[in-house]
């Protein structure tokens, strides 16, 4: 029985929850017992938090805590994970940094609140780099979190934890948040579906941050309907984020069988000339193939920009600036490298670079507006390489082409950061060497409806999330092409 459930799809979950068919204990023994199965190969949950979850659990049994049981996205009681970098109240909560081994958040943060409302039920931290920097999930309070489908490599970063729990069967949904690929490169790694929203679809709370659009918070998920429900689940205006918006009245659960497909699509190999991993480009290219199936019809295009690396490593050291700055006084020795770098390149940019940086920000918001005009979709490679060792900060090379810093490798989703589209993460297949290979559709300004619909119909037709929950499997690190 508790195997079967880990099986289940989200909806299969809630649809059985909701009818009494079985309880949200019964969900979370099954979490338990599968997270105890597979926990010590991927380290991807490092706290966990049972007890509590079994407490709130009986008052949604018992009738109470149900006033939103009526609406899209409600939960019914399914056990969910939150990233390490978003308090649980009661719950140790360390941002993967030492500075804050220790620390226990006496309340929630906005968006878990919002997903306890809707009948979520939170029995895990997952793991991430400290303080969220970093294309791999490690951190000097919890360790390394292992990739479930080979685990001598990362699950890359930051929500590397929520990643390999899906893929690994702990958990059926997913918390997470993504500045540079934080939720797209995970999933991609990790063979499961992440989305990084348009900025104010989810709460932020109440970061120093929030006038900006770079980070967002965001739902992973096995498949693309999964996505769907996690996202009515978390969207929606919140007082305490002045970016934020009402929900959608269409529910996305719903859009997905409501909307028209897509029509007319686009590929593009890179953005902005970033290096490529050569077999990733024909696995995404081949890829297309289905769309085409789906009665789309697809080009192949090239996105020129000019300086794509130095304009978003510009804004995103700028909001370094503005969280870590002071950290960085306070605690000068307790801060990783990656971090500092990323905070220092802020500190020492001068005003007139910011600027240009946000000249060029406004340039590539309004190429992507024109070619938003011709298609529905852009679709590219959804990292720039597959998953690599995990005991490295970062790839050494792209296609030949050396990495400077670990940004480097993430300028195909940095890219997206900019323009502030949505952005949907989707397996569409594996390399020689049996790592998980990904796209990544990006829509429309706000259009996360069109975008999960295309992104199910491609599901659908293509079968790779049939291929979830995988238990943990061993394996060598391929070399460097």
């Amino acid at each position: 029985m508790k195997n079967e459930l880990i099986q289940l799809t989200a909806i299969e979950a809630v649809s059985r929850l909701n009818s009494g068919d079985i309880s949200p204990l019964e969900m979370i023994s099954a979490a338990e017992a599968r997270i105890m199965e597979v926990e010590p190969l991927i380290n991807a949950l490092p706290t966990l938090c049972f007890e509590r979850a079994r407490e709130r659990a009986s008052l949604l049994m018992a009738g109470k805590n149900r006033n939103n049981s009526n609406k899209p996205g409600w939960l019914a009681g399914l056990p969910v994970a939150i990233k390490d970098l978003t308090d649980v109240e009661g719950v140790r909560t360390t941002y993967g940094s030492p500075i804050y081994a220790n620390h226990i958040p006496k309340v929630s943060h906005p968006i878990v609140k919002r997903i306890e409302d809707m009948g979520g039920i939170v029995i895990a931290k997952s793991n991430t780099p400290e303080f969220g920097a970093g294309g791999s999930t490690f951190n000097e309070v919890f360790g390394k979190t292992k990739n479930p489908w080979n685990t001598s490599l990362t699950p890359a970063g930051s929500t590397g934890g929520g990643a390999a729990a899906l893929a690994a069967g702990e958990i059926w949904l997913a918390h997470g948040s993504d500045h540079g690929g934080s939720l797209r490169r995970p999933a991609t790694y990790c063979s499961v579906v992440g989305l990084r929203p348009s900025p104010g679809r989810i709460t932020r709370g109440t970061v120093d941050t929030l006038f900006s659009p770079l980070s967002v918070q965001g739902p992973m998920a096995r498949n693309v309907r999964d996505l769907a429900l996690f996202l009515d689940t978390m969207s929606g205006f919140c007082p305490l984020d002045p970016m934020t918006f009402e929900a959608p009245s269409v529910p996305y659960s719903a859009a997905l069988d409501e909307l028209p497909p897509p029509t007319r699509v686009a590929y593009a190999q890179t953005i902005g000339g970033a290096p490529v991993d050569k077999e990733t480009i024909e696995i995404t290219r081949a890829a297309m193939k289905n769309f085409e199936n789906c009665g789309m019809k697809v080009d192949e295009i090239t996105i020129d920009l000019d300086d794509l690396e130095g304009t978003f490593l510009s804004l995103r050291s700028q909001q370094f600036v503005i969280d870590r700055e002071l950290q960085l006084q306070k605690y000068p020795s307790q801060i990783k490298k990656d971090i500092i770098w990323n905070t220092e390149l802020g500190l020492d940019q001068t005003t007139s670079n910011l600027a240009k940086a946000e000249r060029a920000r406004g340039g590539l918001y309004a190429r992507f507006a024109e070619l938003f005009k011709i298609y529905d979709i852009i679709i590219t490679p959804g990292a720039n390489t597959p998953a690599f060792d995990v005991n490295l900060r970062h790839p050494t090379s792209i296609a030949g082409e050396e990495l400077e810093h670990y940004m480097a490798a993430s300028m195909l989703t940095g890219a997206i950061t900019l323009c502030a589209s949505p952005a949907l993460s989707l397996p569409c297949g594996f390399d020689q060497y049996g790592r998980p290979i990904g796209l990544q559709l990006v829509g429309r300004p706000r259009g996360e409806a069109e975008l999960l619909r295309a992104g199910l119909l491609y599901e659908e037709i293509s079968g790779w999330n049939h291929k979830l929950p995988i238990f943990p499997q061993q394996g060598e690190v391929p070399p460097v092409e």
